[in-house]
């Protein structure tokens, strides 16, 4: 519910404005190898289903120099579980212009580590010391660097395309969960 406090946990991403109670403005630095691509970025809260425990955000962002844009629509939702709250993210997510060119795997790679790397951030923020909190929101502010997401997004790939090849399914990730 508190975007101001979150926004800065997304890699890459500062809080320029908030525009009122439910719309903020945010920048997104993104570097996909030699391409370093800017958003400006409107975020609105839509929806709030307290009792559900859930929250629908829609977002809207245009790069900075007209090389593409994006639409998302963001829904939250709380859970209760053994240790804590887990936080389900379901995003819809439409690319235009030059950034829809990347593949929709490598998209889709990138997107699961910087919503991971979000999480941990958020995790940090709820139950870290304050000092722990800070360092991780100062270590999501840089600009996130395709480069090292790129390859892992690549080894990923990979990685499923032998496993269907020899007829192995992929491992997945346990997803980390914070207590409120």
């Amino acid at each position: 519910m508190d975007v101001p406090r979150v926004v800065p946990c997304m890699p890459g991403a500062e809080l320029t404005e908030t525009v009122d109670d439910s719309t903020w403005k945010a920048m997104l630095s993104v570097k996909l190898g030699p391409i370093a691509l800017a958003f400006a970025t409107d975020v609105h809260r839509d929806a709030v289903d307290e009792a559900a425990g859930s929250v629908s955000l829609s977002a809207k962002a245009r790069e900075t120099r007209g090389r593409g844009g994006a639409q998302a629509t963001i829904v939250s939702t709380l859970s209760e579980v053994d240790s804590g709250t887990r936080i389900d993210v379901v995003t819809d997510l439409t690319l235009s212009g030059a950034v829809a060119q990347y593949g929709r795997g490598i998209v889709q790679d990138v997107s699961g580590q910087l919503v991971s790397r979000f999480a941990e951030c958020l995790q940090a923020q709820l139950v870290a010391t304050p000092e722990e909190a800070a360092a991780a929101v100062a270590e999501q502010a840089k600009p996130v660097s395709g480069l090292s997401l790129g390859f892992a997004a690549i080894g990923r790939a990979m990685a499923r395309f032998l496993g269907r090849l020899f007829g192995r399914k992929p491992k997945s990730r346990e997803r980390k969960e914070g207590s409120p």
